[in-house]
């Protein structure tokens, strides 16, 4: 869908633009422009760590790592370009490397992450009145890891496994950045692609609903084909 100027009682096209066209970084524009206003993607999440890494032996580095309000983390990865390039599978494995953090490792990542950016604020103070928490409940900590894909746009392969994961259980979201340029002005429209915002609450009840029944036909399997008839 484009986007159009309304002016005397006419409809004018803005025209697209590309952030390579227009010298957009990844790391130091977009991700910088995401972490400072992260609501604009996902309003109910904060930022704990930027370019996350604390894996021995691997460069592989998350490009944001955020807290979600129900006390899940996110991991948000980003590309500039107009295909995703794989970005779902990397996204997968840094899921799997958070997977087993800790409420007391995530304040110390957030302390870290407040260090480098000179905030005046307690990581543990703040991570505890975003949650609206009186106090730490570790049990209740990152019960699920999400993950959000932020690109220009995405390619069909990147899509159709996206859908196909998200069937099997998995919680991704696919976001995508449209940018225009008007009056040597960069706009960027923000579009929620999967799930689609009004469809999100129902897709997750036939999620639910599938791995009900996913589980229901295996404990049902008949495995009496299996014994040995010479066995008394």
């Amino acid at each position: 869908m484009a986007i159009y100027k309304f002016s005397d009682d006419k409809l004018v096209e803005i025209e697209t633009t590309t952030f390579v066209g227009e010298k957009i970084l990844e790391r130091k524009n977009l991700q910088t422009a995401l972490k400072k206003n992260i609501k604009t993607i996902l309003p109910d999440c904060m930022v704990i760590a930027e370019e996350f890494s604390e894996w021995s032996g691997s460069q592989r580095r998350i490009d944001l790592l955020a807290l979600e309000k129900n006390a899940n983390i996110v991991v948000i990865e980003l590309k500039r370009t107009d295909t995703g390039e794989y970005m779902e599978l990397q996204a997968i494995r840094y899921a799997s490397m958070v997977s087993t953090l800790t409420y007391k490792r995530a304040v110390e990542i957030f302390q870290n992450y407040i260090y480098k950016n000179k905030f005046d604020i307690n990581a543990e103070e703040k991570i505890l009145e975003f949650l609206e928490w009186d106090e730490p409940q570790e049990e209740d900590f990152a019960e699920d890891i999400r993950i959000v894909l932020v690109s220009a746009d995405f390619s069909k392969e990147l899509t159709t496994a996206v859908i196909w994961l998200n069937e099997r259980n998995l919680d991704i979201k696919c976001i995508r950045l449209i940018p225009y340029k008007y009056n040597n002005e960069i706009l960027v429209d923000i579009q929620q692609i999967i799930p689609l915002p009004e469809a999100e609450n129902y897709q997750v009840k036939i999620r639910q609903k599938t791995e009900e029944q996913r589980e229901a036909r295996k404990s049902n399997r008949d495995y009496t084909k299996y014994i040995f008839k010479n066995l008394e």
